[in-house]
């Protein structure tokens, strides 16, 4: 996206501190945090510097505010399903509905456009410093993925916990590329496979993951 078209976006009659946001989190996805400068922030949003340095102080804390806001209705989206997951009578979950119920909310978001852009910036994560990635991804998952954990841990209790960790890593790992859609499956397939079908993602997901997660 250019610069231009980015100030089109943000000259809407928004607050400072939304603009701020808005523009922060076009750049943000585009080219990760460490690339964008608060200067050129301010920039395009079209408001001075003082007014970033006045609402929050940093970039880093411009990203911190934008990514709680965006991640907030997956999480509590996600948790809404975690908590009206249905038991057995020995009081377990069934598996593919803990999944799918983690799993949900993300892949939804492709969906949105404001989905789509968050997407990207989850993506962006990956290459962002240790201490950024920690702190908003702790502050804006940690509860929903500790929910998740005790509910497979309910759903599988033969599984050590430390098996069940590493294949929650791995859950992580299929549902972020998933959503960042690199678009490789596509090319192999000559366009026969599109992963950005949230619902077949979906579904596609839950059926490995459910095997990676019963697997001895």
């Amino acid at each position: 996206m250019t610069k231009e078209s980015t100030e089109v976006t943000v000259e809407s009659g928004l607050s400072t501190p939304d603009r701020i946001l808005l523009a922060a989190e076009r750049l943000f996805s585009e080219r990760g945090i460490d690339a964008v400068s608060l200067r050129e922030i301010t920039s395009v949003a079209g408001v001075n510097s003082a007014a970033a340095h006045y609402h929050f102080g940093s970039k880093e804390v411009v990203f911190s505010v934008l990514f709680a806001a965006r991640a907030r209705p997956i999480a509590e989206r996600r948790e809404q399903l975690l908590a009206a997951l249905k038991l057995d009578r020995q009081g377990r979950p069934k598996l593919e509905d803990v999944l799918r119920a983690f799993l949900q909310p993300a892949l939804d978001a492709l969906n949105t456009p404001q989905g789509l852009v968050f997407t990207m910036l989850r993506a962006r994560m990956a290459f962002e410093r240790e201490e950024v990635r920690r702190e908003a991804l702790g502050k804006a998952f940690d509860r929903s993925s500790e929910m998740a954990l005790r509910a497979l841990a309910q759903a599988l209790p033969k599984l050590k916990p430390t098996e069940l960790f590493w294949r929650f890593h791995f859950l992580l790992g299929g549902m972020v590329y998933t959503m960042a859609n690199p678009g490789r499956i596509e090319s192999i397939t000559d366009g026969a496979i599109d992963t950005t079908d949230a619902q077949a993602a979906l579904e596609h997901l839950v059926r490995f993951a459910a095997a990676g997660f019963r697997a001895p």
